[in-house]
């Protein structure tokens, strides 16, 4: 059993798993991540002491038995983690589905003794599972009865338990914010979009890509939303009435506009309002004979299944792999068999069946071209992505009324990628509330120039896939130039500014905030959407630029680690950035399989520095060849990255050899990921709506004039677990470490005993949140909250 501690906290160290045993299965249509979510369950359960074994090729290998069914070991998933696939292989099954198949596998696996399953899959390789454990004893019985088995055995092996993990790029399964696979297809999907760009702005062509999502358009419809699409054909919703004659329309005007390209996303499921397919050669036929646009069609197909796993569905995988294994540990003969799950930043667990149901209930509706009741069974999510999409890429009727407002758009601190996307959100949505939209050249060096010029709909187009800041950003904070920035504010009439930045945004919201009491021009609504590679920001789980620096250190630390294939063993030692703050080198460890990576959150010395070396040599004596070390830049003061090198280099003599790397800039650049994007897009139309909500609260129709100085007027807008919050910047010092510039708690830091568990260490690790069974409906609810999951 797990320790319980007196203030309820349970913990895994003490959890035993001897004398039982664990197949873990990769079944269906492979998904990138499947190979994480195995390892996790390896290590896992060697871990707590139970033998796991690998079944080969799916169900058709649980029936076929002998080789197909082998015990794991800890080296054998070894170098497994940045493997796109499945390294078990899948297969599909007709015997499985015949009870005298099912029987024949349960035979196999109590030949091996094992009663738990773990199950990566889709929706068809899970309702398999669930009807193989809900016949086991029936099957047993049958065994005892042709004398395979005898009774002694059957009891046991009475019940069977199963936890299943869903790995499906098409995110097309209710219960869980998202799949295995799904965030990786979508960086195949932008990757070809992002190259296409290129070649179709050369020509003035017009490009038709199809992406898969039979039954669910969520890869075409984020797709489109991050990489601003023209137009989206997705099942859920299909076009209206003359839709051929609008998008044909659309194509045109963005053509008048001299944009040289147009990119039109298709589901492989497309349909129109009866029901009936739309392909993509009908769109590219359509476009050929109204425009006489040149246009090529691109099928992306199996390339998105492919490829190197993102670092979002690593660390999804591997947190689930080895929530699954307590999960099954922890499941008696009454337990229904369940769904590890992710809601906001927690992993749950969430009845199968429940989750089967809901999602039946979405092709159901849509069969019945319920489209409006489809779309909201996906989840407040994907309603959020359709209806965000809809507004950015149509530009309002001119007729629209102004609202007489300016609002003053800024990038503060460093570059993070995902900028450009929430400015052209920012920009798209304000005009579409009849705002005048304002651009700030360099932050507030910019404000204090005058390099203030309104921004209209067609100048941020083709921002959304750009990295870096086009809008350009300084350090500079407000406060010594305070009278400079008020006189440009008066100049041009503002009345609300957005801020998009890191700590040194926040640090300027604070001090325009403390200003107000004697300068009346900061009165006016201010809210920050927080961008930064280093997640350091106070008031939010996840900030705008974290995602794309994580992948791009993964991304390095592959290439590193293989860079030393063939060669004798070897150690890395990373250096990442991220300030105080260990954001970067913790989720890009869990991410990269580091065997460990020092954060200045937790303090460390010599010894653990000499213990964390003996360890790695010990590993390094098996088959293991390669070992990966990440260092937070100022992680500590004295224990600098030459000297961990030096240390590891001198008693790793005569089993590895080492090499260091500072990644230094890297981190900063590169092209915003799809999370970034659609975050950057989401958060920033979020922050605008607010703003304008606020314009109107706070205008005093006598004076003519906004006046705004009540804290709840100066905002942070955040993720907290899932939902989106305003938060009063006056709120948020006391949760902040200035010194540091660092949030004084941090979600993350649950997560790295789960790097170390991975990487062969005993640590304690808190699962007082795990054994929770949470129901779809109920989650369902929470789902309709402000959700931002992409």
């Amino acid at each position: 059993m797990d320790t319980v501690c007196e203030d309820g906290k349970k913990f895994l160290e003490n959890l035993s798993g001897s004398g039982k045993a664990i197949g873990v299965l990769t079944s269906g249509g492979d998904a990138q991540g499947m190979n994480a979510a195995v390892r996790a369950v390896v290590r896992m359960g060697i871990y707590v002491g139970t033998k796991v074994y690998f079944i080969h090729e799916g169900y058709q290998g649980m029936v076929d038995g002998g080789k197909h069914i082998v015990e794991a070991k800890w080296q054998d998933v070894s170098s497994i983690l940045q493997v796109g696939g499945t390294v078990i292989g899948s297969a599909r099954c007709k015997d499985f589905r015949t009870r005298e198949g099912r029987k024949q596998a349960a035979h196999n696996l109590i030949k091996h003794g094992i009663s738990n399953l773990c199950v990566i899959g889709g929706d068809g390789s899970l309702t398999g599972a669930n009807l193989f454990r809900e016949d086991w004893k029936g099957l047993l019985e049958e065994l005892i009865e042709e004398g395979k088995i005898d009774k002694g055995v059957a009891h046991t092996y009475s019940h069977l338990n199963i936890v299943g993990m869903v790995g499906s790029i098409d995110n097309d399964f209710c219960g869980t914010d998202m799949t295995i696979g799904t965030d990786s297809a979508l960086h195949r999907i932008i990757e070809v979009v992002d190259a296409i760009m290129t070649t179709a702005q050369s020509h003035q062509r017009t490009f038709v890509l199809e992406v898969m999502g039979r039954h669910c358009g969520y890869l075409a419809l984020v797709s489109a939303l991050a990489s601003g699409a023209d137009w989206v054909f997705i099942p859920e919703s299909p076009p209206g009435e003359g839709w051929e004659d609008q998008m044909c329309q659309k194509l045109t005007e963005n053509r008048a506009r001299m944009k040289r390209l147009n990119i039109i996303i298709i589901s492989e499921g497309a349909i129109d309002c009866d029901n009936k397919p739309i392909t993509s050669d009908m769109i590219k036929d359509l476009v050929v004979k109204r425009l006489g646009f040149d246009t090529r069609v691109t099928i992306l197909g199996h390339v998105q299944r492919g490829g190197t796993p993102s670092a979002f569905d690593r660390i999804l995988a591997s947190r689930m792999g080895v929530e699954a294994v307590v999960a099954l540990l922890e499941a008696s003969e009454e337990t229904p068999a369940c769904v590890v799950s992710l809601s906001g930043n927690q992993a749950i667990r969430v009845p199968l069946l429940e989750c089967v149901q809901m999602t039946q209930e979405v092709q159901k509706a849509m069969d019945e071209r319920k489209f409006a009741e489809a779309v909201k069974l996906r989840g407040r999510s994907f309603e959020n992505n359709l209806n965000t999409y809809k507004s950015l890429s149509h530009k309002p009727k001119e007729e629209q009324p102004p609202s007489n407002f300016n609002v003053a758009i800024l990038n503060v601190g460093a570059p993070a990628a995902g900028m450009n996307a929430a400015v052209r959100s920012a920009v798209r949505t304000g005009i579409a509330q009849g705002h005048k939209m304002f651009a700030v050249t360099d932050g507030f060096d910019g404000f204090i120039k005058g390099q203030i010029k309104e921004i209209k709909w067609a100048d941020v187009g083709g921002w959304i896939g750009q990295g870096g800041s086009l809008l350009g950003t300084k350090r500079t904070l407000p406060a010594k130039n305070a009278e400079a920035i008020a006189e440009q504010i008066r100049l041009h009439d503002i009345n609300a500014i957005l801020m998009i930045g890191g700590f040194e945004a926040f640090e300027a919201l604070l001090q325009i905030h403390h200003a107000r009491v004697c300068i009346e021009e900061f009165c006016i609504p201010i809210c920050l959407v927080p961008a930064t590679i280093s997640n350091n920001i106070p008031g939010s789980d996840l900030t705008l630029g974290a995602d794309t620096a994580v992948n791009a250190i993964v991304e390095t630390c592959d290439r590193i680690k293989q860079s030393a294939s063939g060669t004798k063993r070897r150690v890395f030692i990373i250096e990442t950035m991220g300030g105080y703050c260990g954001y970067l080198a913790s989720m890009s460890g869990l991410s990269a399989g580091a065997d460990v990576s020092y954060i200045y959150e937790e303090k460390f010395d010599i010894r653990e520095l000499q213990s964390n070396v003996e360890h790695l040599t010990g590993k390094m004596k098996t088959t293991v060849q390669r070992g990966l070390v990440l260092r937070n830049e100022n992680c500590s003061e004295n224990y600098t990255t030459d000297f961990i090198y030096q240390l590891y280099s001198e008693e790793g003599k005569g089993v590895f050899d080492c090499r260091k790397n500072v990644l230094g800039h890297m981190q900063q650049g590169g092209s915003p990921s799809p999370f970034d994007r659609n975050f950057g897009t989401k958060i920033s139309a979020k922050a605008m709506q607010w703003i304008s909500k606020k314009l109107t609260e706070t205008y005093r129709q006598d004076e003519g004039r906004v006046f705004a100085n009540s804290p709840d007027t100066a905002c942070l807008l955040g993720m907290r677990r899932r939902t989106l919050v305003f938060q009063p910047v006056e709120e948020l010092k006391k949760e902040s470490d200035f010194q540091h510039r660092i949030p004084k708690e941090q979600w993350w830091l649950k997560l790295r005993p789960l790097m170390k568990i991975l990487a062969k260490y005993k640590i304690s690790y808190d699962v007082s949140d795990a054994g929770q069974m949470e129901h779809v409906d109920r989650r369902l609810v929470r789902d309709f909250q402000n959700s931002i999951t992409i």
